[in-house]
């Protein structure tokens, strides 16, 4: 259910597009543009690079617990806001073992949901304005003062993979309460 709500979502989705933006260098926030084009070369996938970089532990784990890892594994495209480690670790206290129980993977699936965009979305292809997300809600993005996404900042931009494109974020975003 939980891959055809995401496939659902994905097909209604890529209609969207995003509006103009200043490009972010991926070398001015820590990846090297050669580490880009390593990851994208070599047939590493989201998860694959993710999985890698060891900074994206609690990111992998609730992708297990969601059971999604298989999804963003897959053929893609996908653009992630990931959120490091710090940033799972800056929720409220108990939140994230919350999340991570059996009862609430859907609540999980929903927030890890909420941080893809459908398509690769380099940097230089951001604009400002809002995105909806395969979660069905819209991010907002900014370029007013760095690019954000809501209120995360994205500190590490253009982390290629074969199956789409990861943006790191440094906190993890929630989708609007319905």
């Amino acid at each position: 259910m939980i891959r055809n709500l995401f496939a659902l979502s994905l097909a209604v989705v890529s209609a969207t597009t995003l509006v103009a933006v200043p490009a972010v260098i991926a070398g001015s926030y820590g990846a090297t543009s050669e580490s880009v084009k390593t990851a994208a070369a070599t047939g590493k996938t989201i998860v694959d690079v993710a999985a890698e970089a060891g900074s994206f532990t609690t990111l992998i784990q609730a992708l297990e617990a969601a059971d999604l890892v298989e999804v963003l594994a897959g053929e893609g495209p996908f653009t992630v806001f990931a959120p490091t480690d710090e940033a799972f670790a800056a929720l409220p206290e108990g939140t994230l073992e919350k999340l991570l129980l059996p009862e609430n993977r859907e609540q999980l699936t929903q927030i890890l949901t909420y941080h893809v965009v459908p398509g690769k979305v380099l940097s230089n292809d951001l604009k400002a304005g809002e995105v909806v997300t395969v979660e069905g809600s819209p991010v907002e993005i900014s370029l007013a003062d760095g690019v954000k996404v809501n209120d995360a900042n994205v500190v590490t931009a253009d982390i290629e993979a074969v199956n789409g494109v990861i943006h790191v974020i440094d906190k993890v975003i929630l989708p609007p309460q319905s």
